[in-house]
């Protein structure tokens, strides 16, 4: 046996609900587990320090900057377009940064997405109302000054701007993308995806675009 007396209390006390398992014990008559000297730990007060990098996307959620939202049921097809976007006011006072988008629920057709920096697209903007922050712990919850804008069965393209890169995809897929926030556009600026199918022009469908953003607000050292 141990010769630590205070592991002798515990071995000669079997009935300890706290120290039932015998498997270690010489003559599995007893138990044998010294008493612990360390402290209970606490989720509150932890005692050890901890260095933790926090991702980017969380650190704007805890600053109460991160939003999400979409635009649902994009009608397009048979020679027409659909496309949603994130504008950023002129008034709005803090630059737009992209994080991640996604283009789900095509089911009818093969399908093309062009992304789009600054330009005007054709069609009348609509508001999408499917916006909320993703900080839901902060009372008021903040409210976003970047608009989710979006049109459906629009003729024509967009005008000016930098069309930045094009992806396809087949119906029934989603396309995401994590840009990390590196797309950043100041006020007057947008973010926007057009969707069509060139390749499949006599049939009518639809489709969903979602958003991830945060807004930084612009410095004035003048």
């Amino acid at each position: 046996m141990n010769n630590n007396s205070n592991a002798l209390i515990y071995c000669n006390n079997a009935s300890n609900p706290g120290y039932s398992d015998t498997v270690n014990c010489y003559n599995r008559s007893c138990v044998c587990f010294p008493p612990c000297s360390i402290p209970t730990p606490s989720i509150y007060k932890p005692y050890m320090e901890y260095q933790v990098a926090v991702p980017i996307n969380l650190t704007k959620s805890l600053e109460g900057k991160y939003f999400v939202g979409y635009a649902d049921e994009l009608l397009f097809g048979k020679g027409t377009s659909a496309w949603a976007r994130l504008f950023n006011p002129l008034d709005s006072g803090v630059n737009l940064h992209v994080t991640v988008w996604t283009v789900s629920d095509v089911s009818e057709s093969s399908f093309r997405a062009q992304i789009w920096f600054n330009t005007e697209p054709p069609g009348t903007p609509q508001e999408s109302t499917l916006v909320t922050p993703a900080n839901l712990a902060i009372c008021p919850p903040p409210r976003p000054k970047i608009r989710l804008q979006y049109a459906i069965n629009v003729s024509g393209n967009p005008i000016g701007g930098i069309k930045a890169f094009v992806r396809r995809g087949q119906p029934e897929t989603t396309i995401v993308d994590d840009e990390q926030g590196k797309f950043i556009f100041s006020p007057g600026g947008s973010f926007l995806i057009f969707l069509s199918n060139p390749e499949s022009p006599d049939i009518a469908t639809s489709g969903r675009i979602a958003f991830g953003w945060w807004e930084e607000p612009i410095c004035n050292n003048s």
